[in-house]
């Protein structure tokens, strides 16, 4: 079923060109060249509002390609022509000159390291640099940092529905939003907790383990076993004259039968005929689907074929099943397996895998933890892929600090307030290292120190200041990209995954539950609610 997991080898091709924004970014980008303000240092953040899935949490994902695109952000000529065609015919045309001009060599990113834990309101980046410029990567970064963090943070909840054993396969690739859409779902739900991937792509580029053996219509393309001959196959330790796969598993099939006691006649014979062909060609990865026509059919057919395949001496390795009442259908399959295993005396039969596939949603891995079932891996396709439950993260990218001067959005919405100037970012861990409270602070301002009291305000209840005393601070805060250089070679994915997993372990059980979780505490620091207090009392 699985191919070998390996370390990916291969440069991921450029995703994000850098005409992929907004021409609204174009015109801003001209209304500060115009009124000489472009060169001005700025400061942008991205973040998201509120959590999602209604959940608790949520991953952070897709820096790396963001660092790759800072990297690569220049306009060609061919570009900036189209630009000159595409903006009003009064834009100077000294501006285009500009533009032919620009690159990513006076940006610097500090961001959140990759595959953290995350919660609403607390920055994942920050974007600092000439204004003009750090204004043109605002939807590319977006879109970068958007469905990449929604489909890993979906994947971990898949991932703690179905607990820590169940394998789980991402095989959405058919159902994605176009192919970008099905690589990101499948690099990011790796990262997220999932095990395996159908995607070959992404197999190659990202060094995920792959997985998958046949679909139904392989199945429905034969009819008689005559279809599956001639077909031989050596015995597995060898020396030996190949056997004829077709007849052997035609008595086999006698054999399971009589055992079971199962009308002969239940099986399909093109059924049989896809399995014996499909051994033959991959004895030591069968594991079909069985139930294109019927789960009895399926069932008698892999049997008898897998127990022709232990008669030389290779391994069966399971079934799918991928329609009607997964958990009852497992149950039964395996009680077969154990009655095939004593039956024959064939122990290969104890290790066989079930695998469930039928549009699987987190609330289906829900039901799976909390019901009988004999399920040891599960494929799950468009809920994650398409996130059904909630479409978009939401992230917003928004400008904090303008020539040294901090500023914010005031807005009638306190929702769609923003938190003005740089800052210091700081995670607060308590005595067993579950992250207790996130606090931001002014820039400039001494970190929290471990085992000292501080004083802090509860984002949305400023007026009511609360004391906490970390065991352990955590500096959020990295420097990823400098003055338009990437600081550190780019993670492994494997990197990646191995941080997203240990950033869920170490979160405290009452902001992972899937249902009304516990909301995560996000602090100021005194001075910076006092820089807030003044500009939403000045209007900014």
């Amino acid at each position: 079923m699985a191919a070998p997991e390996r370390a990916a080898r291969v440069r991921v091709p450029d995703r994000v060109p850098s005409l992929l924004t907004d021409l609204y970014q174009f015109t801003m980008a001209y209304g500060y060249w115009s009124a000489r303000r472009h060169e001005e240092p700025a400061a942008f953040e991205l973040f998201f509002r509120s959590n999602p899935f209604q959940g608790g949490f949520a991953l952070f994902c897709g820096l790396r390609e963001c660092t790759r695109f800072l990297g690569g952000f220049r306009l060609s000529e061919e570009e900036v022509r189209y630009l000159r065609s595409a903006l009003p015919p009064d834009t100077h045309p000294d501006f285009f000159s500009y533009l032919r001009r620009l690159d990513c060599s006076g940006v610097t990113v500090r961001a959140v390291p990759e595959g953290s834990a995350a919660f609403a309101r607390v920055p994942l980046m920050e974007v600092s640099g000439p204004l003009a410029v750090v204004q043109l990567l605002e939807s590319s970064l977006l879109c970068l940092v958007n469905y990449a963090s929604l489909v890993c943070t979906n994947a971990a909840r898949f991932r703690l529905a179905a607990g820590p054993k169940l394998q789980l396969l991402e095989m959405g690739l058919r159902r994605a939003q176009g192919p970008d859409g099905s690589l990101t779902a499948s690099l990011c739900a790796y990262i997220g907790g999932f095990n395996l991937t159908t995607n070959v792509q992404a197999g190659y580029l990202f060094g995920i383990p792959l997985a998958g053996t046949i679909g139904h219509s392989y199945i429905t393309s034969f009819s008689s076993l005559e279809e599956a001959e001639p077909c031989r196959l050596p015995p597995a330790a060898g020396p030996g004259p190949p056997v004829d796969l077709v007849s052997l598993s035609r008595a086999s099939l006698s054999r399971v039968c009589h055992l079971l006691a199962e009308d002969r006649a239940k099986v399909r014979e093109g059924e049989l005929a896809a399995f014996v062909s499909y051994a033959a060609a991959y004895p030591s990865n069968f594991l079909p689907v069985i139930d294109s026509y019927s789960m009895a059919s399926g069932l008698l057919s892999f049997c008898a074929v897998a127990l022709s395949l232990c008669e030389l001496g290779y391994k069966p390795r399971g079934v799918r099943l991928d329609s009607g009442d997964l958990c009852r259908q497992s149950v039964e399959v395996r009680r077969v397996f154990r009655t095939c295993a004593e039956g024959f005396g064939k122990p290969d039969f104890l290790s066989l895998s079930i695998v469930g596939t039928n549009n699987i949603s987190e609330c289906n891995l829900e039901e799976l933890s909390e019901t009988e079932n004999e399920i040891d891996a599960v494929g799950v396709g468009t809920h994650l892929v398409t996130c059904t439950l909630q479409p978009s993260l939401g992230c917003v990218y928004k400008l904090v600090e303008v020539a040294g001067r901090p500023t914010m959005k005031v807005t009638e919405d306190p929702e769609k307030s923003t938190m003005p100037g740089r800052k210091g970012l700081y995670r607060l861990l308590d005595a067993r290292g579950h992250p207790a409270l996130d606090l931001l602070c002014v820039r400039d301002e001494p970190p929290p120190r471990e085992g000292v009291e501080l004083r802090c305000h509860l984002l949305g209840q400023e007026r009511n200041p609360i004391s906490v005393t970390p065991a352990h601070v955590v500096s959020l805060w990295r420097d990823v990209f400098v003055q338009g250089q990437v600081l550190q070679p780019p993670e492994s994915v494997r990197e990646v995954r191995e941080r997203a997993q240990r950033s869920l372990d170490m979160l405290h059980p009452r902001h992972k539950r899937l249902r009304d979780p516990d909301a995560y505490p996000v602090a100021l620091s005194d001075r910076l609610l006092s820089v807030l207090t003044e500009l939403r009392r000045d209007g900014n």
